[in-house]
């Protein structure tokens, strides 16, 4: 089923790209909701296509200077505000699996001008980047899309700086899905088939030698966007 997960979030994704929207269940009011507001949605609107759960920037203490890693960037939207933050003298970089996603992306840095933002095709679980460079990572709603989180842990702490800092927004699971939901292809991709419980999820990050302190725990997405499946979008603060 490991390779099934990763074969369904792909081609998800690059239907995601290709128009330009995202889950059912996402949208300008559900993106709001969440921790963006009008002016950052309004930034580069392209590269919103609601399939966050979170805003990891504002978590993130993101200063002038720092190079940042967006693991799974889709279409930018993180990436452009985390480069407002960083500066010129700064750098922000955006890792994505689907050519698509890194396309459109690309697309919107030049229709804007950010000259401070990179994207690059690769895995959250192999990242295309230098050890010891990084250091700020955001991440929003992708990490339970992988089949190997401990892997995606493991090598954030690879590319992390001595001391540097990871702010996640993910879903995690407060009760078991039965067997038909984690084989529904539609809940795999909206985030949901492939998350894992909460205590399993804090366990791994752990396992992976780093530190987590949870900075806000919204059980009310599971109602706004979930049909009320026992889950949650858990923010956190992940340090090396």
């Amino acid at each position: 089923m490991t390779k099934d997960i990763k074969k369904i979030v792909k081609e998800s994704y690059q239907k995601i790209a290709k128009e330009g929207k995202g889950c059912s269940c996402s949208n300008d009011k559900i993106s709001k909701s969440i921790g963006y507001s009008e002016k950052e949605l309004s930034n580069v609107p392209e590269a919103n296509m609601g399939l966050g759960c979170g805003n990891p920037t504002a978590l993130g203490e993101i200063h002038k200077g720092d190079i940042v890693l967006d693991l799974g960037s889709g279409a930018g939207i993180d990436c452009f505000l985390a480069a407002k933050k960083t500066g010129e003298t700064g750098k922000v970089i955006g890792v994505d699996m689907t050519e698509e996603m890194i396309n459109r992306a690309k697309e919107n840095a030049e229709k804007y001008g950010y000259k401070n933002v990179e994207f690059r095709l690769g895995e959250i679980e192999e990242l295309p980047i230098e050890d010891n460079s990084i250091d700020v990572i955001i991440s929003n709603c992708v990490i339970n899309l992988s089949a190997y989180k401990e892997k995606v842990f493991r090598e954030a702490k690879r590319v992390l700086k001595e001391k540097g800092k990871m702010y996640v927004s993910d879903i995690v699971l407060l009760e078991e899905l039965t067997k038909e939901q984690r084989e529904n292809e539609e809940l795999i991709a909206c985030c949901v088939g492939g998350a894992i419980l909460k205590e399993e999820y804090m366990q791994k990050i752990q396992d992976a030698g780093l530190k987590a302190k949870i900075l806000h725990e919204d059980k009310e997405i599971s109602k706004t966007q979930y049909n009320g499946i026992a889950l949650e979008s858990l923010k956190l603060e992940i340090t090396k």
